[in-house]
This record gives C-alpha cells, sequence and structure tokens, in this order.
C-alpha cells in the first residue's frame, strides 16, 4: 500500500537526499536521473522507497537544472513551538538561539542554517509571517543541515523576545548603526541573537527590545554584508570564543 501523502515538500540535490536518508523522516518517493551513481541510491533501496528513473531530457525537464539527478519527496519539515524548545534545554550550559527578522530570501535562509548546524546554535526562530519557508530550495543551500536544525515559527518577534528574557536569555540585536562591537557580546549566559533582513535589518520596533545592539566594523567602501554572511561572522565568533 502506497503511503497517503498529506504534508509533503520536495527535496533536491545529493548532500540533503543523503541527510533525509540518515534521518528518520519519511521518505515518500525517489526520482532519479538515468545513469544516476551514489551512495544515496544504495540508502534508498535499504530503506525501500520507490525509485522512479527518468531518462535525462525527461528529468531536466520536469525538475530544477540543479537537482544533482536526485529529487526526492518527503514529508514536511517539523517546526517547534517556543515552549517546546525552553523547556528541553539546561540554561545553565548558556544555550544559543539565533532569532530571523523577516529574511525572506531561501538562499540566505539555507546559508544561515547551515551556519547554525556547523556553529552549535540550539534552534533557530522564524517568524510566521514575511519569512523565507523551509523549502527544496532552503534545504539544498543548507546542504543537509536542515536535517538537524530545530525551527521555532512564531507570530510575534517582539512578544518572543520578553518571552526569552523571562526564561533568561539575553537577547543581541545587530545593526549598522549600533555603537557596540559585535566582539562585546556575553558568552556566559544563555543568548539570542537576532539577524535582520537583506535590505532593511532588524525593524525599529525589534530592535527597541534588545538588551544590546552591535555592529561588524568594516574598513572597505562597503557599509553593510549579506544576511548569511552576518549570521555566519557572528556565530562563529560566539563559538570560539566560547571554546575558549
Amino acid at each position: 500500500m502506497k503511503a497517503v501523502i498529506d504534508m509533503s515538500i520536495t527535496i533536491y540535490g545529493r548532500n540533503p537526499a543523503m541527510e533525509v536518508c540518515l534521518s528518520n523522516k519519511q521518505i515518500f518517493k525517489a526520482f532519479i536521473v538515468e545513469g544516476f551513481k551514489h551512495d544515496v541510491l544504495a540508502k534508498l533501496k535499504e530503506k525501500q522507497v520507490e525509485i522512479e528513473v527518468l531518462p535525462k531530457n525527461v528529468f531536466e525537464r520536469r525538475f530544477s537544472n540543479n537537482a544533482q539527478g536526485i529529487v526526492l519527496e518527503i514529508e514536511d519539515y517539523k517546526t517547534y513551538t517556543l515552549e517546546d524548545i525552553i523547556s528541553s534545554l539546561d540554561l545553565t550550559t548558556n544555550p544559543f538561539l539565533l532569532m530571523l527578522d523577516e529574511i525572506e530570501d531561501p538562499h540566505n535562509l539555507g546559508a544561515i542554517l547551515r551556519s547554525a548546524e556547523a556553529g552549535g546554535v540550539d534552534a533557530v526562530i522564524l517568524p510566521k509571517n514575511r519569512s523565507a519557508k523551509l523549502s527544496g530550495t532552503v534545504a539544498k543551500v543548507s546542504a543537509g543541515a536542515i536535517e538537524y536544525v530545530k525551527v521555532i515559527e512564531v507570530i510575534n518577534l517582539t512578544q518572543t523576545i520578553e518571552k526569552l528574557k523571562k526564561a533568561g536569555f539575553w537577547i543581541v540585536g545587530t545593526s549598522l548603526e549600533a555603537t557596540h562591537d559585535y566582539q562585546e557580546i556575553f558568552i556566559d549566559r544563555p543568548l539570542c541573537l537576532i539577524i535582520g533582513s537583506e535590505g532593511f535589518g532588524i525593524k525599529r520596533l525589534v530592535s527597541d527590545h534588545t538588551d544590546l545592539n552591535v555592529t561588524i566594523p568594516m574598513k572597505g567602501k562597503m557599509n553593510s554584508l549579506n544576511a548569511s554572511v552576518s549570521a555566519g561572522i557572528l556565530i562563529f565568533d560566539i563559538l570560539r570564543r566560547k571554546r575558549g
């Protein structure tokens, strides 16, 4: 009997496909191009996933050019509530959360999730509106990191910030106009770092609820960085200092 697909998502690319196979996520069907060779194929057969082999011209016409010869139809990605995550964290270990304020480019979101997973971020907070959703593009850009990063969806960022403060988190925003250097971020307490949108940064209302706003000093003629680049710099600086 075939699975009934109520909520599914299509992902593509060899690394994302392999990470899905290594997870417990349900795979409904796989589509591969003729002649496809990769270790992920053995994993799919091991899991007894239905595989449809397509001629190259059919595969390329049906799917993205950068699908790398494999597409999986899988169960949709699970998101968590703030309460789910806070109750699961040991605050004495100084957990690290990342909040994204209206990151609407799925490529930026995917890149940020990749940095978040590699940099030890415990969970990523997204607003339900005006934000890129977890998708095949996000999965591809994240190179499979999407399988390991817990994502929290919330309705209101400022209310979420206040809940985090009550739980003991220190809230740090990022802004070009900030007077504090990013190396002033304390790492000896539960931390939530906020990264703003590609063009406008974090909203003023969100910024007004932070405990500290920081900036990344720059020497060149450009006065701003891509959101995913900024996130990567800050995440790995925090990781470096935590390791001492």
